[in-house]
C-alpha cells in the first residue's frame, strides 16, 4: 500500500478522508504517533528541533527498510 500525505483538503465524512484517501483510523494513529515524538523533542528541549526531526526520519526509513 502506498502512503499518501496530506493535501491540506481533510474530511471527516466516511472512513476514508477524501483529500489523502486514508482510513480516519491511520490519521489518528499518525496524529498521536506525532504528538508523542514531539512531546519527547519538548521535554529534552532540542535547540535543533530540524536536526532531530530530521535524524528521527532517517532512522525510521532504515528500520523499515533494513528489518
Amino acid at each position: 500500500m502506498k502512503f499518501n500525505p496530506c493535501t491540506g483538503s481533510c474530511t471527516e465524512d466516511g472512513t476514508h478522508c477524501e483529500g489523502c484517501g486514508r482510513p480516519h483510523e491511520d490519521i489518528a494513529t499518525m496524529r498521536r504517533l506525532v504528538g508523542e515524538v514531539v512531546s519527547f523533542a519538548r521535554e529534552k528541549g532540542y535547540d535543533n528541533p530540524e536536526e532531530f526531526a530530521e535524524s528521527f526520519g532517517k532512522n525510521v526509513c532504515y528500520k523499515l527498510l533494513n528489518p
